[in-house]
């Protein structure tokens, strides 16, 4: 049984500040270890520490850095941080140290790029840097050239290998094969940019030698288009992809669902082999390294591990088939380094995965490599071993005999923490596999004497009795169990319905009523019963999923299943009524619609869909709600929706234009306004003016009875509706 947290969150070791550092932080570093105390993995909380030690000097950050890649073994960012600062102090032989610490388990195209600017900066002065920067990029191409963006290795790779100077037509042509070598590797490799790759090979050959440049170029040109197909689709298969989040424990979040579902969607296309190559070792290589990259986000998930593992053990298994016997064996052992890497690291506590890795080993014979499985869970002490040693007596009597597991299980007997599932374990496997039911008593009696106060084990040992069919054996451990001490009246409820039914099914009337009156008085003492004395009847007379009365008269008899969630698990069918069923849960429901308030559905205002929304009301997608009481009184109060029709004034504008204007100190009126008896208007009053009394005049032309005068009169008067020259002529009286 694995723990749900880790061994470093429950002792707390991980947290960057010690009690006396906490004291004397500042604020915003003490709510970040708060933060981390609650959540371990809290990447924010963790943020703020790396910026504040990444300033610090590099003794004083380690202890931190350590603690850091503890908790995220398998992030390459923090790794790279950590790296990074120890360069920037020039402790070369730490950081190569880190590098093999983490280079091989964490295939990240920037942490490799490190790497190598790493050998190329400190291994320059060495007379042979040439060779070792050269196994450095044969490496890195191996390890991680396959990646997307593995473009920057393969173009400084060859760079190099074009800036090696070649004294002689040998060396020359030694230089010319390799950096040809690198630009075939390269370009049948699907990448981003393998586009430019191609053309800087077309270029080099022709440069070269034109005679075979053309031929070279044939021979390449169709494998390069199936990669830069393929690179094409990556991208569509890539996208949505988040491969930048460090691993965490799950949490089953709707992003980390769709990040799984993405990964898994992606490791699948390349199952499907998109190169359609013929070489297996070839597809099982790229999907391997997708698996690698899928677990640097999804570390923690199982599943994956198991997946990958299990793809290694096929493909081992299929090359074995076609008669590659060195693959087959290349294979299967990254298939036991994969579950080996899952129990030594993230997954350590998942007991899945060793079962998983047990049962590899044991398909390939290799007992004594079982045996160092089993046995490295259960030497971890906060593990509960239980569930271990239980299939570690199965593998045992599998492989080894009786006589193994009998061995496994003195293991387990003298293990403290080991439960009462070995003893029912070791006791059905004497009796089911060496036919020995004496053997599988004697078990049980041992081990009633450590868990006769446990129920669970009780009810165990008295199925196996009954499935003995042995009347009175079975009826002296009811009546040793009943009157022992060590079972208290709570947990016996389980074994008293057990008895009844037992005595029932093969006893008299006058023992069925002794054990009924027994067990009553029992739930007197427990008050479990108070006015519900009846339903004990429900108990006598019921058969398997039948029950003597109806729905109704059953919940007026207060009968509910008495058996505990332990002895539902004991029970081969639940406890239903064909014709009219009640179960636990219809008891359950019953009680919580009598005890909770629940919402009137007929007091509900029915969801009605509108496609023109009316004013008012509250538009959500689909439709519209009335909105509530106090926003509808509010609405009311509001002016009515043509008011806010335009032209609207935009007030910046108008209060810039209010500012910035010049007023004068007093009011003047030029002469000749003066002699005419009105005011200069501006441009735009005067322009309002003009139209309206040209509109004033042709409504006067059409309405004028053709009296002269007329026109004369009203040249006076401002057109109807005209408020700008009612307002001039306003001043000027």
């Amino acid at each position: 049984m694995s723990s749900d947290v880790t061994p470093t969150a429950q002792t707390k070791d991980y947290l960057p500040l010690t009690e006396k550092e906490y004291e004397g932080a500042a604020e915003r570093f003490r709510k970040a270890q708060d933060r981390l105390r609650d959540e371990p993995f809290d990447i924010e909380a963790w943020g703020i520490f790396i910026r504040e030690y990444q300033r610090k000097k590099c003794a004083d950050a380690r202890s931190f850095y350590e603690k850091l890649i503890a908790q995220f073994p398998n992030c390459s960012k923090y790794w790279r941080l950590y790296i990074e600062h120890e360069m920037r102090a020039h402790n070369y032989e730490k950081v190569e140290k880190l590098f093999q610490r983490c280079l091989i388990k964490i295939l990240n195209i920037d942490l490799w790029r490190c790497y190598l600017q790493y050998i190329k900066d400190t291994k320059a002065s060495l007379p042979t840097f040439k060779e070792k920067m050269a196994q450095a990029y044969d490496f890195a191409i191996d390890k991680i050239g396959q990646d997307h963006s593995a473009l920057p290795v393969w173009t400084d790779y060859i760079t190099f290998l074009k800036s090696v100077e070649a004294v002689g037509s040998y060396a020359e042509n030694q230089r010319i094969t390799a950096v040809r070598r690198v630009y075939h590797r390269g370009t049948v490799t699907p990448m981003s940019g393998v586009e430019q790759l191609w053309k800087e090979y077309c270029t080099y050959e022709n440069n070269t030698n034109q005679i075979i440049a053309k031929k070279m170029i044939e021979e390449r040109s169709k494998e390069y288009s199936v990669a830069k197909r393929v690179a094409r689709e990556f991208d569509m298969q890539n996208k949505g992809i988040n491969r930048n989040v460090p691993s965490t424990p799950p949490v089953n979040s709707p992003e980390e669902m769709k990040q799984v579902e993405l990964w898994k969607k992606f490791i699948d296309w390349e199952k499907s082999n998109p190169l359609r190559s013929a070489d297996h070792a070839i597809i099982t290589k790229r999907v391997m390294f997708a698996y690698e990259q899928c677990l640097l986000c999804l570390g923690y998930h199982p599943d994956i591990w198991y997946e990958a593992a299990s793809y290694l053990e096929q493909s081992s298994r299929l090359l074995s088939e076609k008669g590659d016997q060195n693959a087959s064996k290349i294979f299967a052992e990254e298939a036991a380094n994969m579950y080996e890497r899952a129990i030594s690291g993230l997954l350590k506590d998942t007991l899945l995965l060793y079962f998983a890795y047990a049962d590899f080993e044991e398909g390939r014979l290799k007992y004594d490599k079982v045996h160092s499985i089993y046995k490295k869970y259960i030497s971890i002490e906060e593990h509960d071993p239980t569930l271990c040693y239980v299939q570690y007596m199965s593998f045992a009597r599998r492989a080894e005999g009786i006589k193994s597991a009998r061995a496994v299980f003195k293991m387990a007997r003298e293990d403290k923490r080991s439960t009462y599932h070995v003893f029912v374990s070791a006791a059905l496997m004497e009796f089911y596999c060496s036919k020995d039911k004496g053997v599988a008593y004697k078990i049980f009696e041992l081990g009633l004497k450590k868990f006769g106060d446990c129920a669970e084990y009780v009810m165990s040992f008295i199925d196996y009795m009954l499935h003995l069919n042995e009347d009175n054996n079975t009826r002296v451990l009811f009546e040793r169990v009943l009157t022992s001490s060590q079972l208290t009246p709570e947990k016996s409820i389980d074994v008293w319905r057990k008895f009844v039914e037992f005595e029932s099914q093969i006893g008299d009337l006058p023992s069925i009523n002794k054990v009924e009156k027994r067990r009553l008085a029992v739930h007197q003492t427990l008050k479990e019963l108070e006015g519900r004395e009846g339903s004990l009847l429900v108990e006598r007379y019921k058969y398997l999923d039948l029950l003597p009365c109806s729905t109704a008269e059953l919940r007026c008899l207060g009968y509910k299943d008495t058996r505990s969630t332990t002895s539902l698990h004991h029970s081969a069918l639940p406890l239903l009524n064909h014709a009219d069923p009640l179960s636990l849960d219809d008891d359950l429901e019953f009680k919580a619609k009598t005890e909770f308030p629940r919402p009137d559905p007929n007091q509900m205002i029915a969801f009605k869909p509108k496609q023109v929304i009316p004013t008012g009301s509250h538009p959500v997608p689909g439709g519209v709600f009335p909105p509530p009481p106090a926003a509808s009184h509010l609405l009311t109060l509001l002016p009515p929706p043509s008011c806010f029709i335009g032209p609207f004034v935009k007030i910046d504008k108008f209060m810039e234009h209010f500012g910035e204007m010049q007023l004068p100190d007093a009011f003047t009126l030029e002469e000749d306004s003066a002699a005419n008896g009105l005011q200069e208007m501006d441009a735009g009053t005067n322009y309002s003016a003009n139209k309206a009394s040209v509109l004033s005049k042709k409504r006067k032309m059409v309405n004028s009875s053709g009296d002269p005068g007329s026109d004369g009169e009203s040249d006076n008067k401002a057109p109807a509706r005209d408020i700008y020259r009612d307002r001039q002529q306003k001043r000027v009286r």
